[in-house]
């Protein structure tokens, strides 16, 4: 998790909340038709069929593979170590109140994943709160991926807290943008308030569907933009590039879900949530894509 909320509440005219607010949800199972399903490198047909086949249909053709270190460095250079290791420390105290909040969604979101014995690769793992949801069972192995190294004492912490042995936790710098995984070698990826800090939210989208095997689940929570003309739209404009300075490059007005949808995977189930404990990134979605 790399997001933190910093922003202060902002009161909305003519609105009062209400103390038992609950957040409103709807499920949205999409079928993607047409996804690519050619693998990270294509080979031209040799037979002049082919090669008309390609003109009349080209083919999806991925990004050539790039260095992970030299993507980090490229995205997400190394900050001052005081504020890399201040960054931690705040994500470490001061999301208590939102996975308070959240956590009944990740119960329900991380019991569809069956992962004894499978190998997750968590993006944006910060200080590890979700570890506990799912790194207890026999034999799984995690990498944990985050581009600040002072998350990785935290994380540790986590997932020893979990039940998971030390010897089946990595942690990994690095960004979405280049993965520190093999092709096909992951049962699932895990992301949740990280597509709102990556440089390139289609690149990041496009990594985890090469990590993952055929059939591997993509499981995400993410606050996006609001409605378009709402009021809330208006203070997220307003208040993006601040937020993007306070809280290592978080966005607010990203429309992720769009993403999601248009990144190629076989199916997805999509869910929208408010959440009432941080006003200003209150929209959310959440759910589980198949490669």
């Amino acid at each position: 998790m790399r997001c933190l909320v910093t922003l202060p509440a902002v009161a909305v005219p003519g609105r009062r909340p209400h103390p038992n607010l609950k957040p409103r949800r709807r499920s949205t199972p999409v079928a993607i038709l047409g996804s690519c399903r050619c693998g990270r490198r294509h080979l031209l047909g040799a037979s002049s069929a082919a090669g008309l086949l390609h003109l009349v249909n080209p083919p999806c053709l991925a990004a050539p593979a790039i260095d992970p270190d030299v993507m980090l460095e490229r995205v997400h250079p190394a900050r001052p170590g005081w504020y890399e290791k201040l960054y931690a420390t705040a994500m470490d105290k001061g999301m208590q109140s939102y996975e308070a909040e959240i956590a009944q969604y990740k119960s329900d979101l991380f019991s569809q994943l069956s992962v004894a014995g499978k190998n997750i690769l968590e993006l944006g793992v910060g200080t590890g709160p979700n570890l506990k949801y799912y790194a207890s069972a026999d034999g799984v192995n995690v990498i944990g991926v985050d581009p600040n190294m002072y998350m990785e004492e935290y994380s540790r912490a986590a997932a020893t807290s979990a039940g998971l042995p030390s010897s089946n936790f990595t942690f990994r710098r690095g960004v979405g943008e280049a993965l520190p995984a093999e092709d096909g070698s992951m049962d699932a990826v895990i992301g949740t308030l990280v597509l709102c800090s990556v440089k390139d939210t289609d690149m990041a989208l496009r990594e985890i569907k090469r990590v993952l095997k055929p059939g591997g689940l993509y499981l995400f929570i993410e606050h996006v933009a609001a409605a378009d003309g709402s009021f809330l739209q208006l203070v997220q404009g307003a208040l993006d590039p601040l937020q993007q300075f306070v809280a290592d490059g978080c966005h607010l007005t990203r429309k992720t879900a769009d993403n999601i949808k248009e990144a190629g995977f076989s199916s997805l189930s999509l869910n929208d949530v408010r959440m009432s404990s941080a006003y200003i990134v209150s929209p959310h979605v959440y759910g589980v894509a198949y490669k």
